[in-house]
């Protein structure tokens, strides 16, 4: 079963990474595209790096607003992805590169997260940018390579040490976005195979799971005390 799970996940994943749905698989997903992506449009521009890229599911959305949109991943999944490296040591780009960074749910899954921020603040020209999206609440996931969560304190300290000031620093969803993730992802893995129950099911999952935890981590917890992660935006000086 387990493995019927996952390999189901990933077939999702890949037929919907593109597109207009994927925003609605979970609440979780959901509030990438309404925190991070809003303030990622906000502050990107020049060249880019997106770091942990995966299948880059954010570049058809900022490749307008910048000039390049390059990826490094360890495990590169397409063409596309212009470096393969770890994060901890970016030997393959030269020190004042990039204008913005771009890293998104990867810093958990570095063994040394520190080091890849000291390198990220090396390859960023001067005053460039890091967008850079941390969980708090999370299950375990792509295991062994997974060894943290973050607090906004603990996020903002090891950015400060790296050389960066925080410009922006935000909680994204809460608890119900968590648990919602949860039931969202069992129910379709376990439906996907099937055309027409699939649809009913992902459109039900839309409007019973992902927008309903949205809207109450939103309203429920204000000041943040059981955040599903953090978004945060940071300059280097």
């Amino acid at each position: 079963m387990k493995t019927f799970l996952k390999n189901n996940r990933q077939r999702i994943e890949k037929e919907l990474n593109h597109s207009r749905n994927w925003p609605y698989f979970s609440p979780a997903i959901y509030c990438q595209y309404r925190v991070m992506l809003p303030m990622a449009q906000r502050h990107a521009k020049g060249d880019l790096i997106d770091l942990g890229c995966g299948d880059m599911p954010y570049r058809s959305a900022l490749i307008s607003q910048v000039i390049t949109y390059d990826g490094l991943d360890l495990f590169p999944r397409s063409d596309q992805v212009r470096y393969t490296s770890n994060l901890e040591s970016m030997v393959v780009i030269s020190d004042q590169t990039y204008d913005t960074a771009l890293m998104i749910e990867v810093l958990e899954h570095v063994p040394h997260p520190w080091l890849a921020l000291t390198e990220t603040w090396r390859i960023l020209k001067p005053g460039g940018t890091l967008i850079i999206s941390v969980p708090h609440l999370s299950r375990l996931h792509d295991e062994p390579h997974d060894y943290y969560r973050y607090t906004r304190h603990g996020l903002r300290q090891l950015l400060e040490d790296s050389g960066f000031e925080v410009i922006e620093l935000v909680k994204k969803g809460g608890i119900f976005s968590f648990l919602g993730h949860q039931v969202s992802t069992l129910i379709l893995t376990l439906t996907w195979g099937i055309p027409i129950l699939r649809r009913v099911v992902f459109f039900l999952n839309r409007w019973l799971v992902t927008h309903p935890c949205f809207i109450l981590d939103k309203w429920l917890d204000r000041g943040g005390l059981a955040p599903l992660g953090y978004v945060a935006t940071a300059r280097k000086v």
